[in-house]
């Protein structure tokens, strides 16, 4: 959840890293940029958490902080992490794919965006 659509993609994307290693144990010492497109903003969530998944397996990398820039259904993002290191990582599953499982991008009475879907390991 967050205050706005974009702080939920984030803690979205903080939450997929969860479900793979400790996020707190992933130092920021590089940063990638990522851009995805959909017809609306839940399959953008879907979009965005696959560029993720696609960009941890092909650079063999954990991220651990995230920022995007939303433009319509467009999205900009930055991924912050490292290179894995098994000694302190200690990865637990590899994250295969978002799905439109529990797909759901919604913003409640108080203001507060939930942004979620299921993750297949």
């Amino acid at each position: 959840m967050g205050r706005s659509v974009e702080e939920a993609f984030e803690q979205a994307a903080v939450a997929l890293t969860a479900v793979v290693a400790d996020v707190n144990a992933i130092k920021q010492r590089e940063s990638i940029e990522v851009r995805c497109e959909a017809p609306d903003l839940e399959l953008l969530l879907v979009s965005w958490l696959n560029a993720i998944i696609y960009e941890m397996a092909v650079r063999k990398m954990l991220f651990g902080t995230f920022r995007i820039v939303l433009a319509g259904c467009s999205l900009t993002g930055t991924l912050a992490g490292e290179k894995v290191d098994p000694e302190r990582h200690r990865v637990a599953v590899e994250a295969k794919g978002a799905t439109v499982t529990e797909l759901k991008v919604s913003c409640d009475q108080d203001g507060q965006w939930l942004a979620q879907c299921v993750v297949d390991v």
